[in-house]
């Protein structure tokens, strides 16, 4: 039997990217195919305790390092994967996004990109160039390549060019690679022979905010309804899943694929507030017939995207539900058997902040196969390498 290929993975949380990596070489959008260990998540890390038990639960043969990365040496990581400097296959991660995502931009330091959580790029830079792995993939949110964050992704573009990995990076849209959300993230991938990495081409297509522009030639993108339609149907809402208080009346009136915007005096719903003058996200409800906008992480209460259906409550009036764990799996492109302890919100916000697997599977499948280590299929299926 070929041995697995060690990866070490960084800032792990739920696993995304580390599902990414191990399924590699599996069918696309089959989440029953598991794959056959191409590669292996020999150690993940990450300073959030309950993150690493969800991967402890879904991943049990990978080592766990619980902790701030700024606090653990390369050759901790090196010995608890067993391997030595040059001999993983891959270092993954995704630096904590907060200080480079357009949510909290009203904070001082995320305008001026002063925030120190920055310094944690400059942390994987240093594992990789210690650990010397043959390729790196590191994920982050589009707004790390704004001007305003121009420093922080020039320096880490620098510092691992200076390791020899001529580093590219490319924007993607989730839904593009099969995703059913319209969830745009960075990749940077570098190959230690120096090779250009070639991005995966999109294998699917539809107009988005900013892309009006269908390639026909592509498979239409995933929808919200598509993603759910094997899905159990309820009749009961939980409690934590009602949109109820301030505003529960408002977003229960919304319509499917609008926000808060309904209830100004340019649309059909009552007028309350003034244009423009909400996040987008406020009030949101899922169009089913389109992919679902970006899972948030740590919403407030009245944050969508919320389910474009309405439930009854005890009292008998209709309101606006949370998506259950189920739908936001599918949404996140993630396995139905994934398990994640804790509540709705805990899940949430281990699943907004991960990689949708797909996508991440898109770009490691084309990495692996540029080098060598699986071969180029036209087919549902690669043959990988002995």
């Amino acid at each position: 039997m070929r041995e697995e290929r060690p990866v070490l993975s960084l800032f792990s949380g739920a696993g995304g990217l580390d599902l990414a990596v191990e399924r590699a070489d599996a069918d696309p959008l089959d989440s029953s195919d598991h794959g056959r260990g191409l590669l292996s998540v020999a150690v993940a890390t990450d300073y959030n305790e309950p993150a690493l038990a969800t991967l402890a639960k879904n991943f049990p043969h990978t080592q766990t390092a619980v902790g701030d990365i700024r606090e653990m040496s390369t050759a901790q990581l090196l010995d608890q994967a067993g391997v030595s400097a040059g001999e993983p296959a891959l270092v993954v991660g995704g630096p904590p996004c907060t200080p480079f995502s357009k949510s909290g931009f009203w904070l001082e330091q995320k305008r001026t990109s002063s925030d120190p959580n920055a310094s944690l790029l400059d942390e994987y830079v240093r594992v990789v160039r210690e650990s010397r792995p043959r390729a790196f993939v590191l994920e982050n949110v589009q707004g790390l390549t704004y001007k305003t964050h121009r420093a922080q992704f020039e320096r880490l573009l620098r510092g691992l060019g200076e390791l020899g990995y001529n580093p590219q990076w490319k924007v993607l849209l989730a839904a593009d690679y099969g995703v059913p959300q319209l969830r745009r993230r960075v990749f940077v991938v570098g190959r230690r022979d120096g090779e250009a990495f070639q991005f995966p081409e999109a294998t699917h297509s539809g107009w988005s905010e900013r892309d009006r522009k269908v390639d026909l030639s592509k498979l239409p993108h995933v929808t919200a309804s598509e993603a759910f339609a094997d899905l159990p149907s309820l009749a009961v809402a939980s409690d934590d899943e009602i949109v109820d208080g301030k505003y529960g009346a408002l977003a229960a009136e919304v319509p499917p694929g609008q926000n808060y915007l309904w209830h100004t005096d340019r649309y059909g719903g009552r007028d309350v507030f003034e244009w423009r003058s909400r996040y987008w996200t406020f009030l949101l409800r899922l169009d089913p017939n389109r992919p679902a906008s970006t899972l948030q992480a740590q919403p407030g209460p009245w944050v969508g995207p919320f389910h474009w259906e309405n439930v009854p409550t005890a009292t008998g009036v209709d309101r606006a539900r949370r998506l259950r764990v189920n739908e936001m799996l599918r949404l996140m492109s993630f396995p139905d058997d994934f398990a994640i302890d804790g509540t709705r919100a805990d899940v949430q916000r281990q699943l907004g902040n991960a990689v949708p697997v797909e996508l991440g599977k898109a770009v490691v499948r084309a990495l692996v196969t540029q080098m060598g280590i699986l071969k180029p299929r036209s087919t549902a299926r690669a043959i990988a390498l002995g």
